[in-house]
């Protein structure tokens, strides 16, 4: 069936969609938003349509739309791990929107969105660590050159010790969170590894005994093609007995009872 001339507005506004969202884009860009708002406006008008595409196409069309939104959304979360936990549960899509595309756009996006988050939580990460490491050497320095401290200058030690204290507390909630988001990832993945495995074992069982099936109708059909067959022999064995039968009987009279003067 030829695509509609909603459907090619859709698969443009798509690609052009497609195209931004692999760009580095100002916080203040505010095109890709009106676009996905856009796109999901025609993908409903196109669902409604008599001659609306395949269901397998017009559900590509919906999963690449969600993939832009909840890229948007995760792009507006203020924490780059919130961020990266956000974009391991988006599903790109599976084929190409245009000819010219070898790989999806929509998969090569993704790829770089988790790639961009990633390298944001490791410079996250090793600045606090960093600005802890130079903070913990001054307080160091201060102490060793201070050895002989007035009351106000151990006051202020005491407050030193105690903002470190504090630091160092924050370094091992953050080095905890992290652990516990990549355990919670690890466990997402082994569970979605689980549901697949289990799909695939159900789709293998099943097509075992499609076969299966095709086997016996095929057996049963030879079957009753034979009984068919031998059914239709003993019916005109039967049919040229009778007939002999009667022609017999018939030269009999004729022969018995001869013809009247």
């Amino acid at each position: 069936m030829a695509a509609t001339r909603l459907e090619l507005n859709l698969m443009r506004l798509l690609s052009r969609c497609e195209a931004l969202a692999a760009e580095r884009r100002d916080p203040e860009e505010w095109r890709l938003e009106k676009y996905v708002g856009a796109l999901e406006d025609m993908l409903r008008e196109l669902k409604k349509q008599s001659s609306k595409p395949a269901p397998e196409l017009l559900n590509e069309y919906s999963r690449k739309v969600d993939f832009l939104k909840g890229l948007l959304e995760a792009e507006k979360l203020s924490s780059s791990t919130e961020k990266a936990l956000a974009n391991q549960f988006l599903a790109p899509g599976r084929t190409p929107t245009t000819a010219k595309e070898r790989t999806p756009a929509t998969r090569t996006v993704h790829l770089q969105t988790k790639a961009r988050c990633t390298g944001q939580m490791r410079s996250e990460l090793l600045g606090t660590v960093r600005s802890g490491l130079l903070h913990t050497l001054s307080c160091l320095s201060s102490a060793a050159s201070g050895a002989c401290l007035t009351s106000d200058e151990k006051q202020s030690a005491v407050e030193l010790d105690a903002v470190l204290q504090h630091h160092q507390d924050m370094q091992e909630k953050l080095a905890e969170e992290m652990l516990s988001l990549a355990r919670s990832l690890k466990n997402n993945t082994l569970a979605a590894q689980n549901v697949i495995k289990q799909d695939n074992q159900t789709l293998s069982h099943s097509l075992r005994m499609a076969d299966q099936n095709l086997e016996k109708l095929k057996d049963e059909s030879d079957r009753l093609e034979q009984h068919a067959k031998k059914s239709v022999n003993w019916l005109l064995w039967i049919m040229l007995i009778v007939v002999c039968f009667i022609f017999i009987s018939m030269i009999l009279f004729i022969r018995i009872f001869p013809k009247l003067k």
